[in-house]
């Protein structure tokens, strides 16, 4: 265990301030016990804590920083952008600037609306889809997480899943009755709700490749049939993309598997690090939101500069295709050693990859949905994760979050990654 006292102390200050010290709950290590490092910066592929230890990082923010921690284009952007003004309340030529790629990019999309989270962007869609079909009933799927907006939090993922927690206090029931929870990658269970509740169907929503309960990709034909599912029923098909958009391919899950939903929710990768969302779909949807439409959403800061700058410097640098298949075989070269490091401590272990991401299942098969992700052995992830941290490589602090490579982790990062995760694998077997 690397000594901590500065992170011990800054994390019991924190204590009095904030609820249970963070500002976000994954953040505690209430998963896997003990006190997290308190971190002080980041460079490249690796962060600093306050007492000065590295950690190759592979949370990356929970994936927005694609490029890696404080990349020298960002800064600029970030730093040109400040001095000119932060947000102004009105239009911007950043607005556009980063919209066109986005545009570009994304095959779904034609107009974009931008927002300041993930949350924001999910609520904007289907409050989007509501409103352009006039129905209410929205279908979700166990263990993914769309954010913490009221209606959305039946059986999520991410934190929720963590806690062991299917709901959350403070949302009454009423706020999750039109929600229905299906099993993902279940599309039998699917067909059965959408001929059910089919004339009141407003849309589905999901992770294309879930990411919020363990990484999780889906199964052939899962995506295609719920295209199919939701344009009988003349409901909305929704993407959520926060984590999948400009990370498996530029033009994110539904470019790389070839299904176009009717609107997808962005975040994270597109404002570099700094807080935004987004929702985009066709000219024909997208006109019901207002002003045009009668579909309300606002925000202050929305299309702030800073957020704007960053996400086009980060697109920009992104526009090389080639990009991804480097993130793709830097992150296959490290799930295959995590594999046969886990066989020669004699672990069963099944590492599930796609692109960049991947999560490490303590068991032996890969999961398929909420309830096979649940039956690993937590217990050995958290002591997994502490011994990773000891041996200098920061993995997310439960086991319902994905890894996430970056164009920072350089054959060399990988390499000390694979020997310190041999180590911190030796180490869980010899305390099993």
């Amino acid at each position: 265990m690397r000594d901590r006292p500065r992170s011990r102390a800054a994390f019991q200050a924190a204590q009095e301030l904030f609820p249970g010290g963070v500002n976000s709950p994954v953040r505690a290590f209430g998963a896997v016990g003990g006190e997290p490092p308190v971190i002080d910066r980041g460079s490249g592929a690796y962060i600093y804590d306050v007492d000065g230890n590295a950690y190759a990082d592979y949370v990356c923010a929970y994936g927005p920083l694609i490029l890696g921690h404080a990349h020298p284009a960002i800064v600029g952007a970030i730093r040109d952008a400040a001095a000119a003004g932060t947000a102004f309340g009105a239009p911007t030529e950043l607005e556009t600037a980063l919209a066109r790629r986005v545009v570009a990019a994304v095959p779904s999309i034609e107009q974009v609306r931008f927002v300041n989270s993930g949350t924001e962007a999910t609520m904007t869609a289907i409050r989007l889809a509501r409103g352009y079909t006039g129905r209410n009933k929205l279908i979700k799927f166990a263990g993914c997480y769309h954010g913490h907006a009221g209606g959305l939090l039946a059986r999520s993922g991410s934190g929720l899943a963590t806690l062991g927690l299917p709901d959350s206090a403070g949302v009454p029931a009423s706020y999750t009755a039109e929600t229905l929870v299906a099993p993902y990658n279940d599309l039998a269970a699917v067909e059965r709700i959408v001929s059910t509740y089919a004339d009141d169907l407003a849309g589905v929503i999901v992770e294309p490749v879930a990411a919020n309960m363990g990484l999780v990709p889906p199964r052939p034909g899962f995506l295609e049939g719920l295209r199919e599912l939701t344009l009988g029923a003349g409901a909305l098909l929704i993407f959520d993309e926060v984590i999948t958009g400009f990370r498996l391919a530029r033009g994110g899950a539904q470019a790389q598997f070839g299904v176009t939903p009717d609107l997808t929710c962005l975040g994270k990768i597109i404002g570099g690090g700094l807080p935004i969302g987004a929702v985009g779909g066709p000219a024909a949807i997208m006109k019901h939101l207002a002003p045009l439409g009668a579909v309300y959403q606002a925000g202050t800061l929305a299309g702030n500069t800073l957020a704007m700058a960053a996400g086009v410097a980060t697109l920009d640098e992104l526009s090389d295709p080639a990009i991804y298949e480097r993130l793709d075989r830097r992150a296959a070269r490290l799930a295959a050693a995590i594999s046969a490091a886990a066989r020669r401590a004699a672990l069963p272990v099944a590492v599930s990859r796609a692109g960049s991401l991947l999560t490490i299942f303590f068991q032996a098969e890969p999961p398929t949905d909420l309830a096979t992700a649940q039956a690993s052995d937590t217990a050995a992830y958290a002591r997994f994760c502490h011994a990773a941290l000891a041996a200098g490589v920061n993995v997310a602090p439960s086991q319902f979050e994905a890894m996430f490579v970056s164009l920072a982790h350089t054959n060399e990062v990988i390499a000390f990654t694979e020997a310190a995760i041999a180590k911190a694998l030796d180490e869980v077997a010899r305390n099993r």
